[in-house]
């Protein structure tokens, strides 16, 4: 097996009697028919299902909307592409010449993808419970670093009760520019709530962060205006 190869099982902790499985989980779909598509669905669900676990053993007092939001933030593709540059999964992805060079080995699509794949490979080699320790391994870390985030409701959820309470229309969300090549973008999300006429703009490495910084200023100025 290729020296890379090897060295990404030692960092995974898990050792393939498949080879081949390894090879495919990290092979893009530019590369060749034999791509990672099929074992990162596979993957993505053994992973709801282990942080799902983990979060039910870890917090075992906590109500399901709770734990909801907790493995929203954990499994989210920014946790999962944090946990690929760790792995340096970079470094042993297969791509084709053109996504190679417009940066598709630092997408964090591309790479959240491939570490969904590899837990998906991970379960075919050995079995759930070898996929299970290698979430484990990987996520137990971070567990106590997100949780306190994660266990308030996010600026969306929270402006959405607030306008829901005062009988308003939900805010809407509108991109209104994005930043920078594919694999390294900022988008511009602006938050309108008509009700009030009051408009927020954030900033993120990904829609989802955008709307959540806009949301926040939005709610931060109503909180304001009406304390």
């Amino acid at each position: 097996m290729n020296p890379n190869l090897e060295a990404l099982q030692q960092r995974i902790g898990h050792v393939f009697r498949q080879h081949d499985l390894l090879e495919r989980a990290l092979t893009h779909r530019s590369f060749g028919s034999d791509h990672n598509e099929r074992l990162e669905f596979l993957g993505d669900a053994v992973l709801n299902l282990a942080v799902s676990d983990l979060l039910f053993t870890q917090f075992d007092d906590s109500p399901e909307g709770d734990l909801t939001r907790v493995r929203a933030h954990l499994v989210r593709q920014d946790m999962l592409h944090r946990i690929a540059l760790s792995l340096q999964l970079p470094t042993v992805l297969s791509l084709s010449e053109g996504e190679a060079r417009g940066g598709g080995a630092q997408r964090p699509s591309i790479l959240a993808d491939a570490m969904e794949a590899i837990i998906g490979a991970v379960y075919r080699d050995a079995g759930y419970g070898a996929a299970q320790a290698l979430v484990q391994r990987l996520f137990e870390p971070l567990v106590v670093e997100t949780v306190t985030q994660a266990w308030a409701k996010d600026a969306k959820t929270q402006l959405q009760e607030w306008l829901q309470a005062r009988r308003q229309t939900v805010p809407e969300y509108r991109i209104e520019a994005t930043r920078g090549r594919a694999h390294d973008q900022t988008f511009v999300v602006v938050c309108s709530v008509a009700g009030f006429g009051v408009e927020g703009r954030g900033e993120g490495r990904s829609r989802r962060a955008a709307e959540q910084e806009a949301a926040r200023l939005v709610l931060e100025r109503l909180h304001a205006s009406h304390d």
